[in-house]
């Protein structure tokens, strides 16, 4: 049954991966969707596609979600009831131990996968609070529920994403509004890339050997998640490719 059709949601991060896929899905069921990424040109592509193949309205725009004014003023210009927001925009940046990691790389991971996800559902989530409807999806990791060496701020960030859907939940308790977390393992998108600074070699790298997840795997979940009964919340999806087991067991063909 679609229970979505008709409905309005943000999806953050929708240039390219996750986002891209779960913003397809959804305009595929009938919502008319808000898309926000860094990347004006892809998302206006996007936009384009969606509108001619599935009749929805797509709304644009291109900011980075670490900017808490660019974050308001988003919200503000938005003139009518979100009822979902899929928290996806976030990466991850190199695997340098605590003892040699670069701040910089340290403060984009942190005002991205924590702040940015904050900002944004602090704005909205007064709203569904209002309305007393909402659904908040935060896309999380394996790395919210387990560390690795290499990842120390990575790990921490989606750790965080972890605290702040259950404290989310919990502030909302005795609302009708819906907070839900999906937590990814190993997924070939531009994730790897954007951590290893473009070197595309190394990227290859950490899915060679295995079959990991694609984008649409997990853009099935946040939609399964989204439309499910208006008295049922899934707090959280662990999803793994079937040859990984943990953060660091990944099964690889020689």
């Amino acid at each position: 049954m679609n229970r979505l059709q008709g409905k309005t949601a943000i999806i953050t991060g929708a240039s390219a991966g996750i986002g891209k896929s779960t913003a397809k899905l959804m305009a595929e069921t009938g919502v008319d969707l808000y898309i926000t990424g860094r990347r004006e040109e892809k998302l206006q592509q996007l936009k384009r596609d969606l509108e001619s193949e599935y009749g929805v309205t797509v709304t644009t725009a291109a900011f980075d979600v670490q900017n808490s004014e660019a974050c308001s003023k988003f919200i503000g210009s938005i003139n009518e009831p979100v009822d979902i927001l899929v928290n996806n925009a976030g990466m991850a940046k190199g695997t340098d131990p605590v003892y040699s990691a670069s701040f910089e790389d340290w403060n984009t991971m942190i005002d991205t996968n924590i702040k940015g996800l904050l900002y944004l559902s602090r704005l909205i989530s007064a709203k569904m609070k209002e309305r007393n409807y909402g659904h908040i999806i935060n896309v999380g990791s394996i790395a919210g529920h387990e560390s690795y060496p290499g990842g120390v701020v990575y790990t921490a960030t989606k750790h965080a994403v972890k605290a702040i859907t259950e404290a989310t939940k919990k502030d909302l308790h005795g609302t009708k509004v819906r907070v839900s977390m999906v937590s990814p393992g190993l997924v070939e998108t531009e994730f790897s890339e954007v951590r290893f600074s473009g070197d595309k070699e190394k990227a290859d790298q950490v899915y060679k050997g295995m079959q990991p997840l694609m984008a649409l795997d997990i853009a099935e979940i946040i939609l399964f998640t989204a439309n499910r009964p208006e008295h049922v919340n899934i707090m959280d999806t662990i999803v793994f490719p079937v040859d990984q087991s943990s953060s660091t067991m990944v099964h690889r063909d020689e």
